[in-house]
């Protein structure tokens, strides 16, 4: 899968700019300020591309993070996953993770402008109904302004049956010039969702206080639910912020930070972890009808 022969879309505004492959995901392969790089797991889109592995921004659909088996029931349909998919990606106990990987969704381009893009994507043939039976149409806007990035998402349902929605982004950001231990990670209050050994929400919820700190070594892999229409993340250090704003349509957030491992993943959901099987937190967009999803990436120079 050559990577390096797709092409890649520029957008920019004021100090900013910003990278995306349309025929491959319509993925955010860089995010720069003042040509510093403030995305992570570009360096190696290739190996990423083969692996089915999240890079950059990707587009987690149909579904984000992992299911807790091969198969699911949602909006009136019984759903078997084939293991030997192409079309799916698997974690280290080889569960389902992150729906269909972004390299193998060709989206069409919309409209092109210098500081933005829109495409679309038909969810309408044999191999991918086969993973998620429900006919629907994506739709993605992504705007640059020299604040931020802003990505809108629509899921038109098609007229004959409703679409469940559990997609989500996997933003992978990253400081330069500073060490990891030191950049300070800043999280709303929210409820934290207890999960099992597999990482699977157990249905119970607990309290979350929220963090202003520097990370050290402190790591996550937790799912939130939010505790408004909107939440506000950060990742600060040596004069910069990046923040992470859920404007519209998130109620869920994945944060992912490994010790050893210099990103930090701040991840937009529409549904928890597993909500295809479980139910919780699952919505359904009737025939014909929408839901919208936005999100916003603020980058500030701090004094």
């Amino acid at each position: 899968m050559d990577v390096s022969k797709e092409i890649a879309y520029s957008i920019s505004a004021g100090e900013l700019e910003s990278v995306f492959l349309p025929g491959m995901g319509m993925i955010c392969t860089s995010l720069r300020h003042r040509g510093e790089e403030l995305l992570r797991r570009v360096d190696d889109l290739e190996a990423s591309a083969e692996r089915g592995s999240a890079a950059g921004i990707p587009l987690l659909h149909p579904w984000a993070n992992r299911l807790a088996t091969y198969g699911y029931s949602a909006a009136g349909r019984q759903v078997a996953l084939d293991p030997a998919s192409p079309l799916l990606n698997f974690d280290a106990q080889h569960l389902p993770i992150h729906g269909v990987p972004w390299s193998r969704l060709a989206w069409e381009l919309k409209q092109v402008r210098k500081d933005g893009l829109v495409a679309g994507l038909d969810w309408d043939g044999d191999a991918l109904l086969q993973v998620f039976p429900y006919r629907h149409r994506l739709e993605m806007a992504a705007t640059l302004h020299p604040q931020g990035l802003t990505l809108e998402t629509t899921l038109v349902a098609g007229q004959e049956a409703a679409v469940p929605v559990s997609f989500g982004f996997h933003p992978y950001f990253g400081l330069p010039g500073l060490a990891r231990s030191q950049w300070r990670l800043v999280l709303p209050a929210m409820r934290r969702l207890v999960l099992d050994r597999q990482l699977i929400p157990t249905g119970e919820q607990a309290l979350y206080a929220g963090m202003d700190a520097a990370l050290g070594e402190l790591e996550f892999d937790d799912g939130f639910a939010t505790l408004a229409a909107t939440a506000s993340f950060s990742l600060e250090g040596a004069g910069m912020r990046i923040t992470l704003e859920l404007l519209e349509g998130y109620a869920y957030a994945q944060v992912f930070a490994p010790r050893d491992k210099d990103y930090v993943a701040l991840e937009p959901m529409t549904a928890p972890t597993n909500a295809l099987i479980s139910g919780s937190g699952l919505q359904l967009v009737p025939p014909g009808g929408r839901y919208r999803a936005a999100f916003r990436i603020g980058v500030d120079t701090l004094a």
